[in-house]
């Protein structure tokens, strides 16, 4: 059975993404720690980070610090945190999110009720924050 992700990312279920290639993909979480919370998902469903190939974990390592770079930029936030759970859906992802203090970093916080406006907002930000990036 697809995960939630591969749905995601397959277009069965609606997205905000803010990044694509043929390996990888960036949108941002309904449940966000901060403004401007991704995640940055293989297309492929890895369940464990630890199974990953060495090769493809570098990739997604790099482009998890170009989301967090625009995420700063995005938000101006002095720190972009990073997080692996796995515990809410068995496909790897990447936490990517705008941090400003040490409780950012608690997932069980998040806002689990976000606006249309605050996401298609941050969606834009990251966006552009990614294309002057590049």
């Amino acid at each position: 059975m697809a995960s939630v992700f591969t749905k995601i990312i397959n277009g069965e279920i609606p997205g905000r993404f803010v990044y694509e290639d043929d390996e990888f993909v960036a949108f941002l979480t309904i449940a966000p720690v901060t403004q401007g919370h991704t995640l940055v998902v293989p297309r492929a469903e890895i369940d464990q980070w630890q199974d990953v190939d060495p090769a493809v974990w570098g990739r997604i390592t790099a482009l998890s610090q170009r989301i967090g770079q625009a995420v700063m930029t995005a938000f101006g936030a002095p720190r972009a945190g990073l997080l692996i759970a796995g515990l809410e859906v068995p496909h790897l992802h990447v936490h990517v999110f705008p941090a400003y203090t040490l409780t950012d970093f608690d997932i069980s916080g998040a806002d689990t009720n976000p606006s249309a406006e605050s996401l298609d907002e941050a969606q834009a930000k990251i966006t552009a924050a990614l294309a002057e990036l590049s």
